[in-house]
């Protein structure tokens, strides 16, 4: 048993590329890209590893990679170095690159998943969720109240649109009298587009009813400039600012129009392999009527059970400093339940 455990890892080792680093240290597995200035390989023992382009003194794979080499022409083969130089074993014959000047080296998935981004159609690259909650009690009160959520993203090289709606509605029944106790909606959608690496445009269009803030529809649309402050494979952190136009109708035939700016934070953080942390922040100071202002707040934990299904706990605030005559100046949503996901 020993003999054939020590075969088959010997087997594992022969057939796995490998990649030396400038320090000595090897390291095992199966290669998924070079982009940028990181090499990322896949390990069986530690997972997907990142490490600098410039720290790789050898590389060697035994299976065809995609690689980009100086002057931009692609080739295919199996890859390994000569001294300084990368040596690829294409169809056509071999073909040398210094490291330095390696563009780019890809396996299959991560080709097809380059190539489908270069010229996406509208209806590709769409990724989404979908959360539904619900909550029952019964006995001296009978209540109700269900929640879902609906977001969408697409995402390519240079540009991202990103909608989303969330509901909550809630009934009551006391001594025979029933009553809705919570009833809420919220949608709108952001596009943006990257003017450098770092610094992106972005466009924002959002809609809200709150029966119980007397809101009967709050539209604003704005615009604005942000910043990638933030670009980690666990951690992303976009700060942007720009201005607005608010027009708020409430139920008792009260309207307001006005000029806000607007800034704050979008905050992406991967506590784990399956867990995923988002806070969103925005600030509206009204340049109309001096001292008021909005607070958009969101918080959202998701963990995933399956590729499209997870549970999540998710908590949504919005805080108005001047509402409707007799009602509260925040409203805070909290909802938790399953989350479905899909992709196209």
């Amino acid at each position: 048993m020993r003999y054939l455990t020590c075969t088959f890892f010997l087997c594992f080792c022969l057939q796995a590329d490998q990649v030396v680093l400038s320090n000595g240290d090897t390291i095992t597995g199966a290669i998924i890209k070079k982009d940028g200035a990181k090499l990322t390989i896949k390990s069986e023992f530690l997972g997907e590893v990142s490490m600098p382009w410039k720290a790789v003194k050898s590389i060697k794979s035994d299976v065809e990679l995609n690689v980009v080499l100086p002057g931009g022409e692609s080739v295919k083969g199996k890859i390994s170095t000569s001294g300084e130089a990368m040596e690829v074993a294409a169809p056509s014959g071999v073909k040398s690159a210094p490291l330095t000047g390696v563009g780019a080296v890809r396996n299959d998935s991560e080709q097809h998943a380059w190539e489908r981004m270069q010229h996406p159609g509208i209806l590709e690259l769409w990724t989404g969720t979908f959360d539904v909650g619900a909550a029952a009690a019964r006995g001296n009160a009978r209540t109700a109240t269900e929640t879902t959520a609906f977001n969408a993203n697409r995402s390519t090289m240079n540009d991202k649109i990103t909608t989303y709606f969330n509901q909550i509605y809630g009934t009551a029944q006391v001594n025979g009298v029933s009553a809705a106790v919570a009833s809420a909606v919220r949608g709108g959608w952001t596009y943006s587009r990257q003017i450098t690496p770092r610094f992106f445009f972005n466009t924002l269009n959002d809609y809200e009813h709150d029966r119980f803030q007397n809101l009967d529809i709050r539209f604003v649309g704005g615009a604005g400039l942000g910043w990638n402050a933030v670009k980690q494979e666990r951690t992303k952190l976009d700060l942007s600012g720009g201005g607005d136009y608010d027009r708020d109708n409430f139920s008792d035939h009260t309207h307001r129009n006005s000029g806000e700016i607007n800034y704050g934070d979008l905050f992406t953080y991967k506590a784990s392999a399956v867990t995923t942390i988002t806070q969103a922040f925005r600030m509206f100071s009204n340049l109309s009527h001096s001292g008021e202002y909005r607070i958009n707040f969101d918080l959202s934990a998701v963990t995933a059970i399956k590729k499209w299904l997870g549970f999540h706990l998710t908590a949504s605030d919005r805080f108005l400093s001047n509402p409707a005559a007799g009602r509260q100046r925040n409203d805070i949503l909290i909802s938790t339940g399953f989350r479905l996901s899909f992709a196209k």
